[in-house]
């Protein structure tokens, strides 16, 4: 069971990525049925300020010591360097050892690894570091286009935002999709990215919020099994087909098609997620016409396919009290 999670800090912490480990374990969210964390923030020295990567300063509240006790133990991204503290490593190998979950984010993957924690496991970083992980750590087993990777009891992720995917991930696989759920919807998140996803995932696209297109985007969201041709839309919205096409593109970023296309695959995983329809019925329920079109879009814009989605993300659990 998650009760304890220790964050290690050290120098040049990344403020953004040490937040998201604060904001999904530090907050008490008990009175919303999520279990309790015992919270610890450490460092080398406690009590003494750390610089960070932005100028301001954090003080670690607790020493080393404690991490013992941690059943989770995470590391924020933090400026990269030759030599990382031989003391956070020692750390990081004592609760590898006793079988503590280790958690990086972003850059933090450099520390494990210069733990030595890398070496032929599953890993991943920020896109733009993956090479230099890999050229100092050759033993690894790296995947640069994920958001996150599980690897037992290493959990590695990707830069910034993925670290909120790898931490609500981890909440999901030890207390089940309902805490995750919660804790989402607090953080005002996505509680469903997958890890498989690319770090390039294309973003649903923005529903368009000018007047002349509203009531047509409105009407297409609720009639998705619907075919929909670019001159049926257009006598809807009481245009002509040209001035249609070149008003959607300029309001929406994309083409009618893609974007139907897109509120496709975005209904499809509500339904995978929330009911027991097959993967064809979703489909049918979508507007695909087969199971198999909407696998190739859903594989194409998620990164999984349906039913792997649907195994991670499907059928949420009950909060345990």
């Amino acid at each position: 069971m998650l009760k304890t999670v220790a964050a290690i800090v050290i120098d040049r912490v990344a403020p953004f990525e040490f937040g998201v480990i604060c904001e999904v374990f530090g907050i008490d969210r008990t009175e919303e049925g999520v279990p309790p964390f015992e919270f610890l923030v450490c460092g080398e020295r406690p009590g003494e300020p750390l610089a960070t990567s932005v100028g301001a300063q954090l003080v670690p509240a607790h020493g080393l010591d404690v991490v013992e006790r941690a059943d989770l133990v995470a590391v924020p991204a933090a400026a990269m360097r030759d030599d990382y503290p031989p003391a956070v490593l020692d750390t990081l190998r004592r609760a590898a050892q006793r079988g503590a979950t280790l958690l990086s984010v972003c850059s933090g993957a450099f520390v494990l690894g210069a733990a030595g924690l890398l070496d032929g496991r599953h890993c991943t970083t920020h896109w733009s570091h993956g090479q230099d992980l890999l050229e100092r750590f050759p033993s690894i087993r790296l995947d640069p286009d994920v958001l996150f990777v599980d690897d037992g009891n290493i959990i590695t992720s990707a830069g910034t935002a993925a670290g909120i995917d790898a931490c609500l991930h981890l909440v999901r696989r030890e207390l089940g999709a309902g805490v995750a759920n919660v804790i989402a919807r607090r953080m005002v998140v996505p509680p469903q990215r997958d890890g498989g996803q690319r770090q390039y995932v294309e973003l649903p696209i923005p529903e368009c919020t000018a007047d002349s297109l509203s009531p047509v985007l409105t009407w297409m969201l609720g009639n998705l099994a619907t075919e929909h041709t670019v001159a049926e839309l257009a006598r809807r919205a009481q245009m002509s087909d040209r001035t249609f096409a070149r008003r959607f593109v300029a309001e929406t970023g994309t083409t009618p098609n893609k974007w139907l296309t897109m509120q496709r695959v975005l209904r499809a995983r509500q339904l995978l997620e929330e009911t027991g329809l097959t993967v064809e019925e979703v489909a049918d329920e979508c507007g695909f016409g087969s199971a198999a079109l909407m696998r190739h879009h859903f594989n194409k814009v998620v990164g999984v396919s349906p039913k792997d989605y649907r195994r991670t993300f499907g059928a949420a659990k009950e909060i345990p009290a």
